[in-house]
């Protein structure tokens, strides 16, 4: 069970990684437009805060498999 909820965690943390160089191309181009960025910058951050727990939680499982 633990080795399927890492599989899981991993399929996160690859998914959570996609959609910040998404957004970080996003905003890229909104600078290069000239557009306000802040609503863009705002989800990029939460972003960065989902994949921190995506990371801690694979952490956890991992020392789980390690008792």
């Amino acid at each position: 069970m633990q080795l399927r909820h890492l599989e899981e965690a991993e399929q996160h943390i690859a998914q959570g990684e996609r959609h910040i160089a998404e957004q970080e191309q996003r905003i890229a181009r909104l600078i290069r437009l000239g557009a306000d960025t802040a609503e863009a910058q705002r989800l990029l951050n939460n972003f960065f805060a989902s994949q921190m727990l995506h990371l801690e939680h694979r952490e956890r499982i991992l020392k789980e498999l390690k008792q």
